[in-house]
């Protein structure tokens, strides 16, 4: 006969009451069809449980059922993927734009606004709040905050796109509390204060991407994110992809950055080469191209121009795997203030100066305003018309008919 260990025969009794819920949870359906299984079930347990009290138990079985009751526990602790939370709210946020295809500085943006909105009401969830909350807190921007009208309209947009598409609540009309931006003339540099300026950026990348910003009308970020295949040096071009607004458009390439940037390419493949050769060269891209053509992001023609130093990972592929970004946008903005307090300029420039400066020059050399509009790729030619009025081409750019008498 097998020799037994005596236990403590409560601790029997409290196991074999696990044991039977499991079993008895696991027939749940086919109990409930069937009265005379349930009895029965019930029946045996009370003979279990009366026999536990009398019946010494092997410490194999009561392994075997301590074994039985942590699986248990481990399946409450790990549900199912139908039984999980659905996704956090900023997550919630994140994915909605995502799907939209906002640009990742928007959605980045409009989390922030929502983090900042729930923060100032106390970690309320915003389907508890409303109309009554935003204004509040758009009215502690504006007055505590002193923020900029921009500022203040964009943080309205992050919330109502927050409450209407990811919440599906509709709100009362609060369009009132949005704030009218001012109309403010843009810095523009002189041609000589442009000249002042590149001789005071060292020469090497950051100095090819100043130029390009002043000789092309590139925002910094059109700059950052140039690609292999947007440069045409046939056609003397440079193709703008997914610009402000998602819209592509065409800008010239000046002739004396042609060997410089022939040069900066040739550096940029023989950096893609060294990642191939390591098992990377790897390099996002937009929308689902990346599915359809998983190859494609090692190809050359998408690596970017202007590559960063070290591989990262993208917030917008939960993939795990290493890429080449773009160089940063703060590092060129820290070499144009450096270039700004060097050359002695007494004005607040920055990269979008250049941007300025080019259709303002542009202008001045007699370029129609039409043709500047669509370099610039503004959609409504009046924004193109505000560097008119740097021109001074209103009641100083006349002649008086009086004077022709």
């Amino acid at each position: 006969m097998t020799t037994t260990e005596s236990i403590d025969l409560a601790e029997v009794l409290a196991i074999f009451r696990d044991e039977s819920s499991v079993a008895t949870s696991t027939n749940t359906e086919s109990a409930r069809n069937d009265y005379g299984n349930r009895n029965r079930t019930h029946d045996s347990r009370l003979r279990a449980e009366k026999a536990a009290e009398t019946t010494p138990v092997s410490q194999s079985k009561v392994e075997e059922i301590s074994d039985v009751k942590r699986a248990n526990n481990e399946a409450s602790r790990n549900p199912p993927f139908d039984a999980q939370e659905k996704p956090k709210l900023l997550d919630q946020v994140r994915r909605a734009m995502r799907v939209a295809h906002y640009a990742i500085r928007t959605e980045e943006a409009y989390v922030d606004w929502v983090r900042r909105f729930i923060l100032y009401h106390k970690k309320r969830h915003p389907s508890e709040m409303g109309a009554a909350e935003i204004t509040e807190f758009l009215t502690h921007l504006a007055v505590e905050g002193k923020v900029a009208a921009s500022t203040r309209n964009q943080a309205l947009s992050g919330l109502l796109y927050l409450y209407q598409q990811v919440l599906k609540i509709e709100l009362p009309l609060i369009d009132a509390v949005r704030a009218t931006a001012p109309v403010r003339l843009p810095v523009v540099l002189s041609v000589m204060e442009v000249r002042r300026l590149l001789s005071a950026v060292p020469k090497g990348t950051y100095r090819l991407m100043i130029e390009l910003m002043y000789g092309s009308g590139l925002r910094l970020l059109e700059s950052c994110r140039l690609r292999v295949k947007d440069i045409d040096f046939e056609r003397q071009q440079i193709l703008v992809r997914e610009g402000k607004g998602d819209k592509d458009r065409a800008v010239p390439l000046p002739e004396s950055l042609i060997d410089g940037l022939r040069r900066q390419i040739e550096s940029s493949i023989q950096q893609h080469q060294r990642d191939l050769a390591e098992g990377n060269g790897r390099v996002w891209l937009p929308h689902a191209l990346a599915e359809k053509y998983p190859d494609a992001e090692r190809d050359l023609i998408w690596q970017y121009v202007f590559p960063s130093v070290r591989l990262c990972l993208d917030p917008r592929v939960d993939d795990g795997k290493l890429r080449r970004h773009h160089i940063h946008e703060t590092s060129v903005q820290k070499v144009m203030r450096d270039a700004v307090l060097k050359s002695g300029i007494a004005k607040k420039a920055s990269c979008h100066t250049l941007r300025h400066s080019f259709a303002t020059h542009l202008l001045e050399s007699g370029a129609d305003i039409r043709t500047v509009q669509e370099l610039l790729g503004h959609a409504d030619v009046s924004t193109t018309m505000i560097y008119t009025h740097v021109l001074q081409r209103g009641a100083c750019g006349v002649r008086s008919p009086l004077d022709r008498l």
